[in-house]
């Protein structure tokens, strides 16, 4: 991949959720106080990287299904550090005109994205907060490449467990299904526990406290307050299901994984 130099503004005293989960993921956009961060996060909660994993799974099944629904636009909110399987880099293997816009705060995803997808002219990166939406839907780059007349894929894959009830992630959601046309798709993944052995409850426990510790706040929910941020939409099969269960051929990927009741994910049709 592309090297890249942070931002003078980035504070690298701090570390970052989104570089942590590229450390998890394998990545290599990150810096020693994340991977400091991550490896106390794997002392106490082990099964993170395995989660990180089933959710990238996810997050490829996903967007292969959409492709093969015929959609040609995705908007990728929270969509951290860009690393292998990226949305546009299977978007694109299918169709390379398919028109991609990602969405982080975070300033090194920012900046990377923007230095990786440097003369794709059908992809784009735009800091920015998920939980403005009109910024981001009425946003130039948005604008660019989205035409929201036509079907779109709306993803939220690992995003809304930093998203507290204070924020409405309900009505976030809405906000953006609102603008959507009839046949786009919304795609959500999210951290639950309720399915997990008591071992692993504790694990997630711990996860949030060390998450919490570092300025960064982690959102355990529940299936039944995940489903309902579907409302609205009729929900894809097999439904919101534990990660490596979602498929729409029947077939389960990585359904041995210790991290399989450790979230859920589900796909919502608009109209």
């Amino acid at each position: 991949m592309t090297s890249f130099e942070p931002r003078s503004d980035v504070d690298l005293s701090v570390p970052s959720a989104a570089r942590a989960y590229d450390y998890f993921l394998g990545g290599a956009h990150n810096f020693a106080v994340d991977r400091a961060f991550a490896d106390q996060v794997l002392d106490i909660a082990p099964s993170v990287p395995a989660v990180t994993l089933l959710n990238r799974a996810f997050l490829r099944r996903v967007v292969q299904y959409c492709l093969d629904q015929g959609i040609r636009q995705f908007l990728d909110l929270g969509s951290g550090i860009p690393t292998v399987g990226n949305v546009h880099e299977i978007a694109q293997q299918v169709d390379p005109a398919a028109r991609v816009v990602y969405v982080d705060y975070e300033p090194v995803a920012y900046a990377h994205a923007k230095q990786l997808l440097s003369g794709n002219p059908f992809a784009a990166i735009i800091q920015a907060d998920i939980r403005e939406p009109g910024k981001i839907l009425d946003h130039p780059e948005t604008r660019r490449l989205i035409d929201f007349s036509e079907p779109v894929a709306v993803l939220m894959v690992g995003v809304l467990l930093f998203i507290s009830d204070d924020d409405r992630p309900a009505d976030l959601i809405a906000h953006y299904r609102e603008r959507l046309a009839p046949g786009s798709l919304v795609a959500l993944s999210h951290i639950a526990s309720e399915l997990a052995s008591p071992e692993l409850r504790a694990e997630v426990a711990r996860l949030v406290q060390a998450y919490a510790a570092a300025d960064e706040y982690v959102h355990v929910r529940t299936h039944e307050d995940i489903l309902a941020w579907f409302d609205g939409m009729t929900l894809v099969e097999p439904g919101l299901v534990c990660l490596p269960d979602w498929s729409t051929d029947g077939r389960v990927e990585d359904g041995d994984s210790v991290a399989r009741p450790l979230g859920y994910g589900g796909v919502g049709r608009v109209g």
